[in-house]
């Protein structure tokens, strides 16, 4: 092999860099696209690169951006790694091909973790697999937490998601030197990742940008201005300062770190509170981005493949005991859930009658889970017929107690399920001939769109990833989110959903359940509860 193909050069808008091959396939790691946020740049939007002469060694993950560690609980299950320095607003680049006249398919990557944790460096996250198979992948590093997300009356909204445009726009001018087709980029991402995506795809600064997205758990979403408020001022009343942009840049950032992460421990997907998130900033985010979607015209050339795991509230109540401890609250932490979700007794009742054996922890997770993720995916997917494709991740962790649960499909996306980092949260023996199957279907997605499945239309169709064959189910029908109502539950009982496929059986999740009272009550067969 020559030496340009061990250690190939690419230029890029701001100088060449030198990556390397591994196995076959030439890695870039560590490319900034933006300045580091530092200094006058620190709370602000990014700026450019400062060029650089000659070749820039791209061999090792840049440094990542501050964060505070995982809990020893979520450690356990989570790899976060830290590479320490300032030049965090980097990305990486797997590609088969370096070099103009590929225009292979791209697919770009935007990590989870609550906008408070992750990075490009999470080894599950390797992008070898899609190189592989013939996608340049690329992963992305942006501004996390209170320098990522802080709400301040003296700095712009959304820093961080300012950061995972201009990425976006660097993908777009630079990716053909690698060998992508920048008219062929697909987003994905999990968590707090796909969140971000549903903001990209609506914003106006990104339209042209993007062919297709992949939402993983996460729907398109803007966070309350003042709970984002309330996470900035109890940090701000502990560290004994203003709570402005000048007076947090002052501050140290290892002491930053701590009382963010001091703060955000009264925070939770399932059980609320403040936190940090992207909020309506009447630029890069002009109204609510699923609203945008639905309503308007934004997006409307991306086609969708949208999904979530079957127990995603699993991650969030399992580590720490937090599983047990709603338990034991029962009845106040379910009057908890239902005015999250702004919903009557009849709903868990109805959770009830489809899980008999159900504790309180279940039930709440996911009444929860729907509420703020399944149901705003089904609205968007119903708003794009023909051009989304629907999901569930349904294998259960070989972990105890953790189902399938948030993050746990990871694995199988990027095909790493081999390595420690996945068996953490999998457990050995994870099932190869699983990942085949999603990871193929995420590489077909993004060369023509196809993942192998019908597109979303009345009958709903999901493609199932669990034990066994992936299968679709066909699953509701009514777009109408509506309380259900009290005497509904007999008639549920007794209710089954059709499937199609091998093995065909009825899908009896918590979405489902809610579908089949709609359409009972569509029917006539159940009156509306006051």
């Amino acid at each position: 092999m020559r030496a340009e193909q061990l250690n190939p050069v690419v230029a890029t808008p701001y100088g060449a860099v030198r990556g390397r091959c591994e196995n076959g396939i030439a890695v870039f790691r560590g490319i900034p696209y933006a300045a580091p946020p530092i200094g006058s740049h620190r709370f602000r939007p990014p700026v450019p690169p400062e060029p650089w002469t000659g070749v820039r060694g791209a061999l090792a993950f840049g440094p990542t951006a501050p964060k505070p560690p995982y809990s020893e609980a979520f450690a356990k299950l989570l790899s976060d790694p830290v590479v320490p320095g300032d030049d965090c607003l980097n990305l990486n680049v797997w590609t088969p091909e370096p070099g103009p006249g590929a225009r292979l398919p791209v697919m770009v990557w935007l990590h989870g973790g609550a906008l408070t944790r992750g990075s490009s460096a999470v080894p599950v996250y390797d992008g070898h697999a899609f190189a592989r198979d013939g996608v340049v992948m690329v992963s992305v590093n942006y501004r996390l937490g209170v320098e990522g997300y802080g709400l301040f009356p003296d700095a712009p909204a959304n820093p961080g998601l300012r950061d995972q445009l201009a990425a976006l726009r660097w993908v777009h001018e630079s990716i053909a030197a690698f060998g992508g087709d920048p008219d062929r980029i697909t987003l994905f991402g999990q968590s707090a990742g796909a969140i971000s995506i549903g903001a990209l795809i609506a914003a106006p600064q990104a339209q042209g940008l993007v062919r297709r997205a992949v939402l993983q758990s996460g729907p398109p979403e803007a966070f309350d201005r003042d709970k984002v408020r309330r996470m900035v001022r109890r940090m701000a009343t502990r560290l004994k300062i203003p709570a402005t942009a000048e007076a947090f840049a002052a501050v140290d950032r290892e002491l930053l770190l701590r009382t963010q992460a001091d703060v955000g421990k009264l925070s939770s997907p399932v059980l609320g509170g403040p936190t940090f998130g992207i909020v309506i900033d009447g630029d890069l985010v002009p109204r609510d981005p699923l609203e945008a979607l639905v309503e308007g015209e934004v997006g409307r050339g991306v086609d969708l493949m949208l999904g979530w795991t079957r127990d995603e509230y699993r991650l969030w109540l399992v580590p720490g005991g937090l599983h047990e401890r709603v338990d034991r609250l029962g009845a106040v932490a379910l009057a908890g859930a239902m005015a999250r979700c702004h919903c009557g007794v009849e709903v868990p009742r109805g959770y009830r009658a489809l899980h008999p054996g159900a504790g309180t922890a279940e039930t709440v997770g996911q009444l929860v889970t729907d509420h703020l993720l399944r149901y705003p995916l089904h609205r968007l997917a119903d708003a794009r017929p023909g051009t989304s494709h629907v999901y569930e991740f349904a294998w259960p962790s070989n972990r105890p107690d953790l189902g399938s649960c948030h993050a746990l499909e990871l694995g199988f996306v990027f095909d790493t399920g081999e390595i420690p980092e996945s068996a953490k949260l999998a457990g050995q023996g994870a099932p190869q001939d699983l990942a085949d199957a999603m990871h193929g279907a995420w590489v077909r997605f993004a060369v023509d769109g196809d993942p192998g499945w019908q597109t979303w239309d009345d009958t709903h169709p999901v493609r199932v990833f669990g034990e066994g064959e992936p299968y679709v189910a066909h699953g509701p029908r009514d777009p109408e989110f509506a309380l259900w109502a009290a005497d509904a539950v007999a008639k549920v009982k007794e209710a089954v959903v059709p499937v199609e496929g091998e093995g065909a059986a009825p899908v009896r999740s918590a979405t489902e359940l809610r579908s089949v009272v709609r359409r009972l009550r569509r029917t006539g067969d159940v009156r509306r509860s006051s």
